[in-house]
């Protein structure tokens, strides 16, 4: 398994504030229109930063909920096809590590599944769904 980590998914409370905010450190976010709540922005180098309002986030991680005195970041690696999500998911839970959602199809076109790391920040693992 060699997935890409290329994309930080920040959580936010109010996401015309952040966007604010980091417009003034250079970076332009793209709110994404089929999905309130949601903005993106290619970093320099390759990576995209997101922001996620926490509505957005509890509707798709359900049970989700804001931890007290830890920072609320998602990692995500890009894996080449769906399959591999089911099959990284298994390794990494094999292995001992906490499954947070187990692998499922998004209503945003991707196979997408979420993992703990040894300190609990969430680990995403997705990949792109065959066009329709």
């Amino acid at each position: 398994m060699k997935p890409t980590m290329n994309t930080i998914d920040l959580i936010v409370s109010d996401l015309d504030a952040s966007i604010t905010f980091y417009r003034m450190l250079g970076l332009e976010f793209q709110i994404d229109e089929r999905t309130p709540g949601h903005a993106g922005c290619d970093l320099p180098g390759g990576p995209h930063l997101m922001l996620d309002t926490e509505k957005l986030t509890g509707t798709v991680r359900p049970g989700w909920t804001r931890a007290v005195g830890s920072p609320p970041v998602f990692l995500a690696f890009e894996l080449p096809e769906p399959a591999a999500v089911d099959a990284a998911y298994a390794e990494l839970t094999g292995a001992g590590h906490r499954g947070s959602r187990e692998p499922w199809n998004t209503f945003w076109g991707m196979r997408y599944a979420t993992v703990l790391d040894p300190d609990g920040n969430g680990i995403d693992l997705y990949a792109a769904l065959p066009s329709a």
